[in-house]
């Protein structure tokens, strides 16, 4: 089953996210961390504070910045895909990645974690609150993680929006 979370940045979510797998019952946790962090040191630090945050959650952690098909998925395990704008931009924008072809590789990525796992809770982020308009590279950067969160709005058993912590259930 798929469970799609999105919220502001620093809306909570993550948390909100993590608690749900803790909460799924499921042997094993999986998260499946997405960014491409390079040399950047503010998203290095990012990192080390989510990392330093689930420690003593019992998630496995699998960096995974493209082709989410190629991840192991044990028996009895729920998988927190962390998160679905850098997976899109990974795909997009990566030497490795598949470029403006990203929406059909990520959904069958996603198509496959949710076959292979128990539960999957997809975290993604409201890119589209700001009202600025973009152009180039940017606005279909945009257009496709709308398409993304489309289609997976359509598949979700649930969908949640974190404001201010907040967890509010929209489906």
């Amino acid at each position: 089953m798929i469970h799609l979370i999105t919220g502001g940045a620093a809306s909570g979510k993550s948390e909100y996210a993590e608690s749900q797998v803790l909460a799924s019952g499921c042997k094993n946790r999986l998260y499946v961390a997405t960014m491409s962090a390079g040399t950047d040191p503010e998203n290095l630090e990012r990192i080390r504070k989510h990392r330093e945050r689930r420690k003593d959650m019992g998630f496995k952690t699998i960096e995974c910045s493209l082709m989410l098909s190629d991840i192991t998925v044990p028996e009895d395990c729920a998988v927190l895909l962390e998160d679905l704008p850098n997976l899109l931009a990974n795909e997009m924008y990566l030497p490795n990645g598949i470029g403006i072809h990203a929406l059909g590789r990520i959904m069958q990525g996603i198509q496959y974690l949710d076959q292979a796992s128990d539960e999957l809770y997809i975290v993604t982020d409201d890119v589209f609150a700001d009202s600025c308009s973009y152009e180039g590279g940017t606005k279909l950067y945009m257009q496709l993680l709308g398409l993304i969160s489309q289609n997976l709005t359509s598949l979700a058993e649930s969908v949640t929006e974190v404001v201010y912590g907040i967890p509010v259930k929209i489906k």
